[in-house]
């Protein structure tokens, strides 16, 4: 197996290479001016370590596969084109009015619980840009009135004299059937043809999501539109320099449901959290392949602090509505938690509370941190962590990023000692304990909500800055087993080298399994086969024109089932795809029956409510070669081994601990599986650091994974 696989963050470009059973990750800084620049340097640093060119390795690899978190900087920099909207004539304000409740999303708790105080986010597609259309069509998707093609035109023509760059259809029932959506499509494509200069691009709302419901998929629609052309361009530039650099094949592009797909049929929707979604996907390979049981995915990179939950069984989260920045979409998508905690976020003093704040804002990677010494002036988490002597100033990030102490203290010093009356070591103290703290909260309230325990779990973390912090944040929650997993530091590239391609494909409905009224059990079999027959051909389709054969094909069923009117659904995974009797509806109704009473209780089920399927999911996938991960267990404490005598010893302070400690330090590649170290103390590579704090134990495994574990 030849692969690359590339996480493009906020702050650096993560690398993973599989070339012949060899196992290279390398980083780079993140280039947003022109990303393939990033992606070069990284790419270097791995093929220098093979003794190849560059153009060597891309001719030979079976794929380049990407992540990237661009769709979601994109949405939060509220860079994106003017978007004109048109919809079915009497529902202009559906966007502008969320559901009334629509400016609740994405806040935090108290945000919510105070929403007559609220902030609106800007929209993205302004009320006067929003047109209606003569047309209707009813729930079961027959004809009410026809579309009024001259008012179409008129509508179009008026958007674009606004100043539409893009136009977004969302037609009521558009989902059950979509003739008008694509209507107008072609309207506009005649009105504008794509051989024109300034043709208009347009998404169709039916595509993008095929739930009902017209809020979340009109705003799924405009998200969709607001980030199409920010990652066309930069996508197809990664694209570009692919192919001028001697590779062939099609580029393959992460998805946030899971899989991957070719560039040519990947939504933008799709790439929002892709680096992080492909993170919990090689949190799940690593739990089923050792043995690890409940794992918590923790990722802290520069920008961002992400979680996803894997319980035993290598079982996934999803969110089928989720919110992405303030804006609520219709899109399956693997469940995780993102906090603005990372190595770059910018420390302030919080004048309510006299204390320090800690994030949301992020230096990134220009300027980055005040110590990296290009021009950045606001202290960091990573300056706290100089100053307390983790990091090695002449050694961060392999000797790549040369670090600047002086510039650390000062940014401290000026930005927090006067108004906390304290000295620079202090004032780190105080940034590291708060950082660890934001993130061990946010961590205890995701395990929690779901009703997991969080000393049931082990703590894997990862991300470039994940094994420094993870002591503290564990240590907050009585979790007493941590694994920084294999290649901890490019951990979501090598996820994005383990996925899938797949394609997911939904559809809303109304369909009764059993009536209570009348106490008969669904017997309409041809409907429900012919639904999931079409989604799978749709899906083997969308994989068969990226070259993959028939029979490599593989299919899921899932259903979003009820009971009654209950507003909360339930999604049970179907083995058996064909419903031919009365057996097959009471398994599917035994099914959803068992997976509602594990997550409600025993006891908890209501048939005599009635149970009906909302929404049917298929997803269409083919498998293919994954890393494999050895046995990384740690040894049993008879049969661990002692270290070499460190390399150097370091100054360092820590939370909770008086004055400071003459800290060892070791480097990475001297540590051999099995050898242990009591904290405190400093294992150096070059990519992270791993740091133990005073009551932990370092124990080193195979395939350079490592174990923290409480003394």
């Amino acid at each position: 197996m030849r692969r690359v696989s590339v996480d493009i963050g906020g702050t650096f470009t993560d690398c993973f290479v599989v070339w012949d059973g060899k196992y290279i990750e390398a980083k780079a800084l993140t280039t947003h001016h022109n990303l393939a620049l990033g992606f070069n340097e990284a790419l270097g640093k791995a093929y220098r370590d093979l003794g190849l060119e560059l153009e060597e390795i891309l001719a030979q690899v079976d794929s380049v596969r990407y992540a990237t978190t661009l769709g979601t900087n994109a949405l939060i920099e509220h860079k994106g084109p003017r978007i004109g909207m048109l919809v079915t004539a009497g529902y202009e304000a559906t966007v502008p009015l969320s559901r009334a409740r629509g400016y609740g999303e994405g806040l935090d708790i108290l945000g919510q619980q105070d929403l007559p105080n609220a902030q609106r986010p800007d929209p993205l597609v302004l009320p006067h840009m929003i047109r209606g259309v003569r047309e209707r069509v009813d729930f079961q998707g027959d004809l009410v009135m026809p579309l009024d093609e001259n008012d179409v035109r008129a509508q179009i023509r008026e958007l674009v004299d606004r100043g539409a760059e893009i136009i977004v259809v969302a037609l009521v029932n558009s989902v059950v059937n979509p003739a008008h959506e694509q209507r107008i499509e072609e309207i506009l494509l005649e009105e504008y043809p794509s051989h024109l200069l300034g043709a208009i691009p347009v998404v169709l709302s039916h595509q993008v999501a095929g739930r009902k419901g017209e809020y979340v998929r009109a705003s799924s629609a405009i998200v969709d539109g607001y980030l199409h052309s920010t990652m066309y361009h930069a996508l197809s530039a990664l694209e570009q320099n692919l192919r001028a650099h001697r590779y062939e094949q099609p580029m393959l592009v992460i998805h946030n449901s899971g899989g991957m797909a070719q560039l040519n049929s990947t939504d933008a929707l799709q790439t929002i959290h892709s680096g992080p979604v492909s993170g919990i996907g090689a949190s799940e390979h690593l739990a089923m392949q050792c043995g690890l049981g409940n794992v918590v995915a923790t990722d802290m990179g520069g920008t961002s602090y992400d979680i996803g939950i894997v319980v035993e069984g290598g079982i996934k989260h999803y969110d089928f509505n989720p919110v992405i920045d303030r804006w609520l979409v219709s899109v399956p998508m693997v469940h995780l938690v993102t906090l603005g905690s990372g190595g770059g976020s910018i420390a302030s003093y919080d004048r309510m509370y006299d204390t320090v704040k800690c994030g949301p804002e992020s230096a990134g990677s220009d300027p980055g941190p005040a110590c990296y010494d290009r021009g950045g002036m606001r202290p960091t988490v990573t300056d706290a962590d100089l100053l307390l002597g983790y990091l090695d100033p002449q050694n961060y990030a392999g000797g790549s990023i040369p670090l600047n102490p002086r510039r650390a203290a000062a940014a401290v010093e000026d930005t927090l000692c006067d108004e906390l009356d304290c000295s620079v070591i202090e004032a780190a103290l105080l940034i590291r304990e708060k950082v660890d703290d934001n993130m061990a909260n946010g961590l205890f309230t995701e395990l929690r909500a779901r009703g997991y325990d969080p000393k049931d779990f082990t703590m894997l973390a990862y991300g470039g800055n994940g094994p420094l912090h993870c002591c503290g944040i564990a240590q907050n929650l009585s979790i007493d087993k941590i694994l920084a997993p294999p290649f901890s530091s490019v951990f979501s590239a090598v996820g994005a080298g383990n996925l899938h391609q797949l394609h997911i494909h939904e559809t809303s409905l109304y369909m009764v399994l059993y009536d209570s009224n009348s106490r008969r059990l669904f017997d309409d079999y041809v409907r429900f086969n012919d639904i999931v027959a079409d989604l799978k051909e749709r899906g083997t389709q969308d994989l068969l024109r990226q070259g993959m054969a028939r029979e490599d094909i593989h299919h899921s069923l899932e259903l979003d089932m009820r009971y009654g009117n209950q507003l909360v659904q339930t999604t049970a995974v179907i083995p058996r795809h064909e419903v031919r009797g009365p057996a097959d509806v009471l398994a599917i109704i035994e099914q959803f029956s068992e997976d509602y009473g594990k997550r409600f209780g025993k006891g908890s089920q209501a048939p005599e409510a009635g149970i009906r399927i909302n929404t049917i999911r298929v997803a269409a996938f083919v498998r293919h070669e994954t890393v494999q991960f050895e046995d990384i267990k740690p040894l049993p404490a008879e049969r661990r081994k002692s270290p070499p005598p460190p390399s150097s010893t370091r100054t360092c302070h820590f939370v909770g601990h008086a004055g400071a400690f003459e800290t060892p330090v070791w480097s990475r590649a001297a540590i051999e599986p099995g050898m242990q170290i009591a904290g405190p103390a400093i294992i150096a590579s070059e990519v992270t650091t791993f740091l133990v704090n005073p009551g932990w134990n370092f124990v080193a495994a195979r395939q350079g994974a490592s174990w923290f574990l409480r003394a």
